[in-house]
């Protein structure tokens, strides 16, 4: 495969060619070492609070388990392709989710719903062929269908390129946040 140049690449790219698939059941201790490389990946006292331990991995199974048969949420993965690409013989190559919460409509939000991407990540052996793309690609049209009104994402450096030519822009309001 070419390397990525920064350029569109045409429909007819092989990269748009992965194959996405809904997660299962027995893909969430894939998507839980995923998530945790997310954060490693991203680094700093935000995402890796020294305090943090392991009891977030354990929540997030729970909340994996409910969330797989939930219909306001839609998690997606490539299979990885046996190349040794994770610790499990090849695994997941890369996972993406999607939510969608009914918020209060507005002039700016015609029926209040608005769709969220989260953890959008692909294992370090599996990166630059076109497979958060084709994620992102997937999650887009589900939101579509959920007649969202519009979708927000954080974007780290690295996807901000991907995200933008998805047609990504800078949100009007700043981005803030507390915790308790």
């Amino acid at each position: 495969m070419s390397q990525h140049t920064g350029h569109h690449h045409p429909a007819t790219s092989p990269r748009e060619h992965t194959a996405v698939r809904q997660a299962v059941d027995d893909d969430i201790a894939e998507l839980v070492r995923l998530r945790a490389s997310l954060f490693d990946d991203l680094g700093g006292d935000f995402f890796n609070p020294a305090s943090a331990g392991d009891d977030w991995r354990v929540a997030l199974v729970a909340v994996l388990k409910e969330k797989l048969a939930s219909d306001d949420t839609r998690i997606l993965v490539v299979d990885g392709d046996g190349d040794g690409g994770s610790d499990s013989g090849g695994g997941l190559a890369a996972c993406g989710i999607g939510t969608v919460d009914q918020w209060f409509p507005g002039p700016h939000s015609r029926n209040g719903r608005v769709g969220h991407v989260i953890g959008v990540v692909t294992d370090p052996a599996h990166r630059r062929r076109g497979h958060s793309r084709a994620i992102m690609r997937e999650l887009l049209g589900w939101f579509r269908e959920r007649d969202v009104s519009r979708v927000d994402l954080s974007a780290s450096a690295e996807g901000e390129p991907l995200y933008r030519e998805l047609g990504f822009v800078n949100h009007p309001d700043p981005s803030l946040y507390w915790r308790p």
